[in-house]
């Protein structure tokens, strides 16, 4: 990926442009601020590209003799389409097999922040988090469910509100071994 530098200043003036070919006047009261709130926002929203797993990781990958499953649920996705640029949103599941290494729990949460702040799509956020996990723990195995609400698909085209997108990553012993796919599986169905 090309290291870019981020100018706020630059996309709020492209903003403003976006504005006035959509027909508003950027003087207007509501929107004299706007150009500047959408550019602040977009940068945060996309600020996965200004990450890297090593920088989010900051060493809290421990030294462990477990060999246990370990999974973290519900966590929240926010991402933008890279086709429309409009959000989706859901729910992602991580677990790995720890071979002598863990990962710190909230660390697996900031590893699907950084790439789920970035223009994407599900499918692919789905493998970067899965493959992020498996070379940062080290693991025997890694399991990732993704289930998301398209707001491209939900306000625009076929209009469906009540749609969600589920994907899946297995690698390693979750894709060798039919039983450590299953045990993932039922743990993260549970309540």
């Amino acid at each position: 990926m090309v290291e870019k530098r981020r100018n706020s200043d630059k996309i709020a003036t492209l903003v403003e442009q976006l504005l006035i070919e959509l027909g508003e006047d950027p003087a207007r009261e509501g929107l004299v601020a706007t150009p500047q709130r959408v550019a602040e926002s977009l940068l945060f929203l996309t600020g996965g590209y200004a990450s890297t797993v090593v920088e989010v990781l900051n060493n809290a990958v421990f030294q462990s003799q477990t060999n246990n499953m370990i999974i973290v649920r519900d966590i929240e996705v926010y991402s933008l389409c890279e086709h429309h640029m409009l959000p989706f949103y859901g729910r992602c599941h991580v677990g790995y097999v720890a071979k002598d290494k863990v990962l710190g729990v909230s660390k697996i949460a900031r590893l699907v922040d950084v790439f789920a702040r970035r223009l994407q799509i599900q499918e692919r956020l789905t493998e970067q988090v899965a493959e992020a996990v498996l070379e940062a723990a080290g693991a025997e195995g890694v399991g990732v469910v993704m289930e998301c609400r398209h707001l491209c698909m939900m306000m625009r085209g076929v209009e469906k509100q009540n749609s969600v997108m589920t994907t899946s990553t297995v690698l390693g012993s979750f894709r060798k071994d039919g039983n450590t796919r299953s045990e993932f599986l039922n743990l993260i169905r549970s309540k």
